[in-house]
């Protein structure tokens, strides 16, 4: 935190202008990280400090709040977010801080790197240590001064949703949302996971579209996550998966009763999604090419033109690359990370160039968003959905059209994109570099190189090279790609907690419209196979299995 604060100085930045915002997605050690900092901030000269009731707030709720909240000479110059994203919290689990810039999204390579250089050389930490406890849980704004009253700081607690929700509730079409909830034939459930997504799941769901508050499961907020891993998938999120029916493979399973129409699951800090229907999954690559096919039927894209571009992370697969060829949208493949797509939506704002919004962009990550705010947001994700399905149900007289049906529709219109991704957990990282290694040393061996039905058309280590700042990043995947347009990426993850975690991913493009219903592990069972040969990864790692397949 110190040397964050050293290094916004030496970048230019006023800590004495505007205000601070903190908050964190309630996480074991949130609640004393968040006191320390507003000590040490008061010590660095920041005279301002906004901060979510009882420390709350949602990494897509910060960005909205740094980005729309006024007046202007209160505006935030900055957050710190305390969460560690997906992964697991408690006294022996992960803590993490984040820091987001004036524009609401994670700071650049720019600044982390002149705060890492900074930690190298940091001999003090400046804290006002006998600043008073702040009461979170009320709502209010109050001038504190430290215990010698040689300083004084404006202490801002703000609701933890209202912000976010009323920017969400100018973006989409609440009453035709609303009329959507009421049907008497449309049920959902929500899966917050125990994170910091149920104060906003209550507010919009129950308060908002009067859902009934059972459509809410693990909705209160717990520092450990009440035991659970709070990341939405088919491995962890498996209350909601077993409300509707869907097992650890994606593939349908019997339940006691019906399940609801839609379901869907939110991470730690809210800004993950995981989209299902009746016993149906739907992959976040998917997800982002349906969402982007859909787009204009939401009042923020129609009422600006019209969607303009989308964007994915080269991992994700490549269906949305096919909405954007047919809708003439421009198309940014980037690496994993939001703050690659920040650049894409702040290209006129910030660097003078092309403006490329109204933009969606998505990772296979389970991470959606488009540029009303500067991060992923899992709530704008679940609403987005909840447009389609009202779009497609607009008539009550009519059969319901489910999630499963319009997804089906979907690629029998424009073809579907076969994909899975192994994790890997837990992985000693010495081994996992040894994968990695053993996958560069066949760059120049492997072009023609025949597997089973496939060739090989090349393998190299993805590059890319930003077109709106033209900064470089290099070795972000290893990517196998065959001469049919299929292909095997392999990276480590940047977020996995303890241990290496190695991510494969495997696609393959299918056409046919009558071979788009296939069970997606038997469509891709030989490039699986092909996948764990090229690398050697069960020899090299010494797991036999994956610890997580979606």
């Amino acid at each position: 935190v110190q040397a964050t604060f050293n290094a916004l100085v030496a970048t230019g930045t006023d800590l004495s202008d505007g205000a601070l915002l903190l908050g964190g997605d309630g996480r074991y050690y949130n609640d004393v990280a968040i006191q320390s900092i507003i000590k040490m901030a008061a010590a660095n000269g920041v005279r301002r400090i906004v901060v979510g009731q009882n420390g709350l707030l949602s990494t897509p709720a910060v960005s909205a709040i740094i980005r729309e909240k006024g007046p202007n000479w209160q505006k935030c110059f900055g957050a710190f977010i305390l969460t560690a994203s997906h992964n697991p919290g408690g006294p022996e689990e992960d803590f993490g801080i984040k820091y987001n810039c004036e524009n609401g999204g994670p700071a650049p390579e720019k600044l982390t790197d002149a705060i890492y250089e900074v930690t190298r050389t940091i001999t003090a930490v400046k804290q006002c240590t006998d600043f008073p406890e702040i009461d979170l849980t009320q709502l209010g704004s109050s001038l504190v001064y430290c215990g010698d009253r040689s300083l004084c700081l404006v202490v801002d607690v703000i609701s933890t949703t209202d912000h976010h929700i009323d920017l969400l509730k100018t973006i989409f079409d609440f009453p035709a949302i609303k009329k959507l909830v009421q049907r008497p034939d449309f049920s959902l459930k929500y899966d917050c996971m125990h994170g910091v997504q149920g104060p906003y799941a209550h507010k919009v769901m129950v308060e908002e579209l009067q859902a009934g508050a059972d459509c809410l499961i693990n909705a209160v907020p717990k520092s450990d996550f009440n035991g659970g891993h709070a990341d939405p998938n088919l491995t962890y999120a498996r209350d909601i998966c077993n409300v509707m029916g869907v097992d650890a493979t994606g593939l349908p399973m019997p339940t006691a009763s019906t399940p609801p129409c839609f379901g869907a699951a939110a991470d730690g800090d809210a800004d993950r999604n995981m989209i299902l229907g009746r016993n149906f999954f739907v992959t976040p690559s998917d997800s982002l090419a349906i969402l982007a096919a859909h787009a204009n039927i939401i009042p923020f894209f129609a009422q600006q033109g019209g969607l303009k571009s989308v964007a994915r992370s080269m991992p994700t697969s490549g269906a949305v690359d096919l909405v954007a060829a047919r809708l003439n949208l421009n198309l940014f493949e980037t690496p994993t990370g939001w703050k690659f797509f920040g650049n894409v939506m702040d290209s006129k704002t910030l660097f003078g160039g092309a403006n490329f919004n109204p933009v969606i962009c998505g990772e296979e990550s389970f991470g959606t968003g488009s540029n009303h705010v500067r991060e992923k947001d899992g709530l704008w994700a679940v609403l987005a959905w909840l447009s389609i399905l009202a779009h497609y149900n607009a008539d009550p007289a009519k059969p319901f059209v489910h999630v499963e049906e319009i997804v089906t529709a979907h690629w029998k219109s424009y073809g579907r994109n076969y994909y899975c991704r192994y994790d890997y957990e837990g992985v000693q990282s010495a081994n996992a570099n040894a994968v990695l290694a053993h996958l560069r040393g066949q760059f120049n061996t492997i072009t023609g190189k025949k597997f089973g039905s496939y060739e090989v058309a090349k393998a190299d280590e993805f590059t890319y090279v930003d077109p709106v700042d033209q900064s470089v990043s290099y070795n972000q995947g290893i990517r196998v790609l065959f001469t049919d347009g299929s292909r095997v990426v392999f990276r480590l993850s940047g977020t996995a907690g303890s241990g290496a975690t190695i991510r494969v991913y495997m696609e393959k493009y299918e056409a046919d419209p009558t071979k788009v219903q296939q069970i997606t592990a038997n469509a891709l069972q030989e490039l699986v196979a092909i996948a764990l040969e090229v690398s050697n990864l069960k020899a090299l790692t010494g797991f036999e299995n994956p610890s997580v397949i979606t």
